[in-house]
């Protein structure tokens, strides 16, 4: 089973192929899902006492599975957040995959730690973060966003400034996983309105913390902001809530797994005003920043403050966490882990820092576009104003069967995938725009079909 002989030999060619015809595809097929009944009955079972064989396998796969997986890479995908990875990245996985690293601790993966180091410093220069600052490449924003808290609640228990159980301010608006990862480590979320656009502000938080008890002030340790809320991409009062957070010693948590690719556009500096000032933030690379599946950053302004919380202790690892250079192990929630990164270092390396700026611009053009059409077509009305590249608008008289039915026809008929949200309690349409190949002819298509 694990001779490369001449049967394996001519596998990885055949498998090779497929990769790279995958990846020359332009456009990607957009595909689609389909029920069980219809996935079991193409082959039956897969897994029997003798096997297939690979090129059985990779056969059925190709002819059949693939065809029932969305291609998130799809210029015309635009529901929840999706990915377009680069050419360079989606190959440099292939070298990842086949390269068999263990990203847990230096003495394992020194070369390939100091590369994912150089991207995650690269990060932080984007956010201003100071000098020694660092972390970990995760899955995703949901893991993320439960180490930064858990750094958080840590330090603020080890010195002795909260009593009972731990709270955290946040917005309304903040990624479900926040909530997710409150409710993991036992953390009370107290939820804070936001303005007329649904941003956290300063002025916000003071009032919020005027209303509560002195038994409530003092199991707080931390606000958690969002920097592109995933429904609107709104950008919290980042300054504001940095200042609240100064005032009162408390850990300054921004989710900018969406949004913080927008730090690479120097006329959106303002928006992002005090997220430097933050303690722990998440960007993920496999959102706006062209990476493939997972991978996710998680930046800290002290990494010693999660090396403390996270760091597991075992007899066999007495050795390497007593002698560590840098332990991607100890900053976050996991243990063994893929080395995520070295994808979208190879990607930055390849193309330079110049290239990723002018695509996400790319990406911010085709959302004004979009929503100048939008304010065009008398059938059409803005919900908000977007502020990087998520576009919420309602299509006049539709109820949500009218979305529903027609995102599902869309997809059926291949023309694109888009998904309706809820906006202020109201049915509407959402489209996020992360692709930089999307046109203008792409956008044009999709909103004239609303017009039937």
């Amino acid at each position: 089973m694990h001779e490369f002989d001449e049967s394996q030999k001519k596998l990885a060619t055949s498998i090779i192929d497929y990769a790279l015809k995958r990846i020359a595809m332009d456009p990607v097929p957009l595909d689609g899902p389909a029920t069980p009944r219809e996935l079991r009955d193409l082959y039956g079972s897969n897994i029997t006492e003798k096997g297939l064989g690979g090129e059985e396998a990779l056969r059925r796969f190709a002819d059949g599975y693939a065809l029932a997986t969305l291609s998130t890479d799809h210029p015309r995908f635009w529901a929840f957040v999706p990915v377009a990875p680069t050419k360079a990245a989606t190959l440099f996985d292939l070298v990842v995959s086949a390269s068999c690293i263990s990203g847990t601790t230096w003495i394992e993966a020194a070369g390939a730690v100091y590369l994912e180091n150089e991207a995650l410093a690269w990060l932080s220069s984007l956010a201003g973060m100071p000098e020694g600052a660092g972390g970990t490449f995760v899955s995703g924003g949901s893991m993320g966003n439960l180490s930064g808290l858990v750094a958080g609640r840590e330090k603020a228990r080890r010195l002795g400034r909260i009593s009972g159980q731990p709270a955290l301010l946040t917005s309304r608006d903040a990624h479900s996983s926040v909530a997710t990862a409150a409710r993991i480590t036992d953390i009370e979320v107290i939820l804070v309105d936001g303005d007329a656009k649904g941003k956290l502000t300063g002025e916000a938080l003071r009032r919020k913390w005027e209303e509560l008890s002195e038994a409530d002030r003092g199991r707080i340790f931390g606000v958690a902001a969002t920097a592109g809320v995933t429904n609107t991409g709104i950008v919290d009062d980042l300054e504001g809530v940095a200042g609240f957070c100064t005032e009162h010693d408390f850990w300054m948590h921004v989710d900018g797994a969406y949004g913080g690719a927008g730090l690479t556009q120097p006329e959106l500096k303002d928006l992002y005003k005090g997220i430097e000032r933050a303690d722990s933030l998440v960007i993920d690379p496999h959102k706006w920043l062209f990476a493939p599946f997972d991978c996710a950053a998680i930046l800290y302004r002290h990494p010693s403050d999660a090396e403390r919380a996270m760091t597991q202790e075992a007899a066999y690892l007495d050795d390497v966490n007593k002698d560590r250079e840098w332990n991607p192990a100890s900053f976050a929630y996991h243990l063994s882990r893929r080395v995520r990164g070295l994808p979208f270092w190879f990607s930055l390396a390849t193309y330079g820092t110049d290239a990723y700026r002018d695509a996400i611009a790319e990406t911010l053009r085709i959302t004004r576009y979009c929503a100048d059409q939008i304010k065009q077509r008398p059938y059409l009305e803005l919900a908000i104003d977007p502020e990087l590249s998520v576009v919420v608008f309602r299509r006049k008289g539709w109820v949500d069967e009218d979305y529903v039915a027609w995102s599902e026809k869309l997809l059926e008929e291949q023309v694109a995938f888009v998904q309706p949200t809820t906006y202020r309690g109201e049915r509407m349409m959402r489209f996020c725009f992360v692709n930089p190949r999307t046109t203008e002819a792409d956008v044009d298509t999709v909103l004239d079909t609303m017009a039937k």
